[in-house]
């Protein structure tokens, strides 16, 4: 397209380039269907249908606080959970839900001791087995890492730990919430609920010409050459812009113990009484780390890898960011599958 024909072009293409942005909250995701299988104050498990189920052992997807699970399931064609049920997968999701104020009271003993094991034993009762596979992303996926730490003899046969942090010396988020100076309990005594806004920000902040430049300009160029794909852009703005708060006191403890005193690493932490060994894992473990990841970069995740007590331990490197890896538009070819045959040889009675 020659000069010509974009200043031509440019009055129709800045229009729909404000539309593509203005109705992208109308941008339809999270739609294969599913059924409530268990609700716990916020929490729910949801198991999706099928009529393919042909492995054992169910897959409990678990993803983090500070944006929705829909990511797992973004749009058709482009679902991590559509995948996996038409490789044969009995797929669950545990939903942590949108705190609120009410909310304040709930820390990660919350999630790790109570409700991560309630929706595995749902897991179980549904599904009619008595294993199952954890796939935590994220915060989720340091979850179930320290659920496996907590119970190693329990009924998970197979944990999928995607970009997980346990070590965070290194982190790009020590230098801002892991100072002296950085106090969460103020940050909690003014909200209650923290903002998902306010880790959004810090999130992008990081890399702020990608995230606040790049994006939008790389829209409008699309736009003004013709080749702007609604379909693609809209549904993953919308899920990156749909932020849930931080419960106050899990905010206070997750800052705490993993940025300022990086227990998990270090072999501190502690929740009800009883200490985080990560050497106690044992399940079947498959570790996911993403090249170009600034949330949660390698060495964050690698420690992992030496210190599990697992026989049996897989690690993935792939390309991409710490969304894109999963929910880019190679995803479905260059991680998918390694992660849908990793379980499958895993999965049977």
């Amino acid at each position: 397209m020659n000069v010509v024909e974009q200043l031509v072009r440019a009055p129709r293409a800045a229009l729909e380039f404000s539309n593509i942005l203005l109705t992208t909250g109308d941008a339809a995701i999270g739609q294969s269907p599913k059924d409530v299988v268990w609700t716990h104050r916020k929490a729910t498990l949801y198991r999706y249908r099928s009529t393919e189920r042909t492995h054992p052992v169910p897959v409990l997807l678990v993803f983090a606080l500070i944006n929705r699970p829909d990511i797992f399931d973004l749009t058709p064609g482009r679902s991590f959970v559509e995948f996996l049920l038409a490789e044969g997968f009995d797929v669950f999701l545990l939903d942590w839900g949108v705190p609120g104020e009410e909310d304040e009271d709930v820390g990660v003993d919350t999630y790790v001791c109570d409700q991560l094991p309630w929706g595995i034993r749902e897991t179980l009762r549904a599904s009619g087995q008595d294993e199952v596979s954890l796939l935590g992303w994220c915060i989720g996926g340091t979850f179930c890492a320290i659920h496996g730490a907590l119970e190693p003899d329990g009924p998970v046969r197979n944990m999928v730990l995607l970009t997980t942090a346990v070590d965070t010396s290194g982190s790009n988020y020590a230098p801002w919430v892991g100072r002296d100076s950085f106090r969460p309990e103020a940050v909690t005594r003014a909200f209650p609920a923290v903002p998902g806004r306010f880790v959004d920000v810090m999130n992008k902040t990081m890399k702020p010409v990608d995230n606040w430049l790049t994006t939008y300009r790389q829209l409008l160029r699309s736009t003004v050459e013709g080749t702007a794909k609604r379909e693609a852009y809209q549904p993953m703005a919308k899920w990156v812009g749909n932020n849930p708060p931080f419960a106050g006191r899990a905010y206070r403890e997750w800052i705490t113990w993993m940025y300022k005193e990086n227990r998990l690493i270090r072999g501190t932490m502690r929740l009800r009484g009883r200490r985080v060994d990560l050497g106690r894992i044992e399940q079947n473990l498959c570790v996911v780390t993403a090249g170009s990841d600034h949330i949660t970069r390698r060495p964050e995740t690698l420690p992992l890898l030496d210190l599990v007590g697992s026989e049996d331990v897989t690690h993935l490197d792939r390309p991409g960011g710490h969304i894109g890896l999963m929910a880019g538009s190679k995803a479905k070819d260059e991680i998918w599958p390694d992660i849908a045959d990793w379980l499958r040889q895993r999965s049977e009675r």
